[in-house]
């Protein structure tokens, strides 16, 4: 038996000195090594479908990303700025979210996973969230690393909720890096939080078997910084250790 639990990671698809790539951003996986967890990257491609998630992982993290959900899978047509897709990525989340809650699959999705997590359910994004009235501005400011990383608005956690079970608190600020969010929210699926302006920042699958939990803002920052992410990053991973558990005393069970 591993002595950590497996994440799969979901890749993106880019192209590298001239080649196509399936690429992780390292944030992700030293976020994962450092709760506990072996991270495993899931190459994309447009045929994949659920039966391709590997039986042998304890969970699933689907990253943020530069590029966005295709809207034609919610029933729009693309807006000037949406300018970036990937549409490997988009098949094999559309593929592996519904088989991973199947299995009762930890999962947890980061920006553009929360955003496909939603789609996946039936909700909508909105494109452009700066151009929407009564919504902030959610993208991030310039400067480096750490300025773009920084804690830039409140956050309003919902009471009775899956992400108030694991953080007691009712507020915290958190980072704020995207321009696509949700629009309509997916049936099936809880609102867990949420910014000033009512902008859903976090949900849950209704009904899910397993932790499967999605944020809008990236929590793979400085996590053991931040009390909430690393309440977000200890949720996950204690849930990847009990289902890996509970797998390997099936299969013991048979033996």
């Amino acid at each position: 038996m591993h002595s950590r639990p497996l994440v799969g990671v979901i890749a993106c698809r880019r192209e590298v000195e001239g080649h196509p790539a399936h690429t992780v951003t390292d944030k992700y996986l030293s976020a994962l090594r450092d709760y506990g967890l072996a991270p495993v990257i899931l190459p994309v491609w447009e045929g994949v479908v659920g039966a391709d998630l590997p039986t042998d992982i304890d969970g699933l993290l689907l990253t943020g990303s530069y590029t966005n959900v295709q809207p034609y899978r919610y029933g729009e047509q693309s807006l000037p700025e949406n300018v970036r897709d990937d549409p490997e990525r988009d098949a094999a989340a559309l593929a592996w979210i519904p088989a991973a809650l199947d299995r009762g699959l930890p999962l947890l999705g980061i920006c553009r996973g929360f955003q496909e997590l939603n789609v996946a359910f039936g909700g909508t994004l909105y494109q452009a969230v700066q151009k929407v009235e009564g919504r902030f501005d959610h993208r991030e400011p310039e400067g480096d690393r750490e300025s773009r990383y920084a804690p830039s608005h409140d956050l309003e956690i919902l009471p009775g909720g899956s992400l108030a079970s694991l953080y007691a608190e009712p507020r915290a600020r958190v980072n704020s890096l995207h321009q696509q969010g949700i629009a309509s929210l997916a049936p099936g699926l809880i609102a867990e939080a949420v910014a000033p302006d009512g902008l859903v920042e976090a949900v849950s699958v209704r009904d899910a078997i397993g932790f499967s939990m999605a944020v809008q803002w990236h929590p793979e920052w400085r996590t053991r910084d931040h009390p909430l992410y690393n309440a977000l990053f200890e949720g996950f991973g204690n849930a990847c250790l009990g289902y890996r558990e509970a797998r390997f005393a099936r299969v013991t069970a048979t033996l």
